[in-house]
């Protein structure tokens, strides 16, 4: 019996951000994924950093789970290209139906949508809800600030430190590709 496919969950902005290296990791993660032969889940999105990482993954074969809500379908410019896609009533349903058809998450740079998400699985994993790995790709230095501020919320007490150890932050998509293989099949 074959293992099954990694299905990797990416959080990330719907714009292209101010510095070139954030579409260009979008454009490798997303050759790296179709390389891999696992398959893509993310917002469905054809802009930004979002539309960059699915069309790199399905240049590169991958197989592409799109999922969107009815008032973003317009405005995130819903791929129609893409193996599925899922629209759902709301943002929070998109959140859990992406999180369920997910082995690991991925967290490129984004703004308020992709810091939901990422603090939404984070607080799931803190609760014992999923063991699903959380791979922040700190791209630039992008995510030092966040990394800061949760150390901070464990340094004054807020957090438990093992909170630390809920998310792993890699420097590149050859980190992230790493970490993502080792999960095997969790499903």
């Amino acid at each position: 019996m074959s293992p099954k496919r990694l299905s990797i969950c990416v959080y990330c902005g719907s714009r292209p951000g101010a510095d070139s290296a954030y579409m260009a990791a979008a454009r490798d993660l997303g050759a790296a994924i179709g390389a891999q032969g696992w398959r893509l889940v993310y917002g469905a999105g054809d802009i930004g950093i979002m539309g960059e990482v699915a069309r790199s993954a399905q240049s590169a074969g991958a197989e592409t789970l799109g999922v969107i809500p009815e008032h973003l379908f317009a405005r995130e410019v819903a791929s129609q290209s893409l193996t599925s896609l899922i629209v759902t009533e709301t943002m929070h349903e998109r959140k859990k139906v992406m999180y369920m058809n997910s082995d690991a998450i991925a967290v490129l740079p984004g703004g308020a949508g992709t810091l939901d998400e990422f603090f939404e699985v984070l607080t799931w994993a803190q609760l014992r809800l999923h063991k699903k790995p959380i791979l922040i790709l700190n791209v630039s230095g992008y995510w030092s600030p966040l990394v800061d501020l949760i150390g901070h919320a464990v340094s004054q007490g807020f957090a438990d430190a093992s909170l630390l150890n809920h998310f792993t932050v890699v420097n590149s998509v050859a980190e992230l590709v790493a970490a993502a293989a080792a999960v095997g099949d969790i499903r």
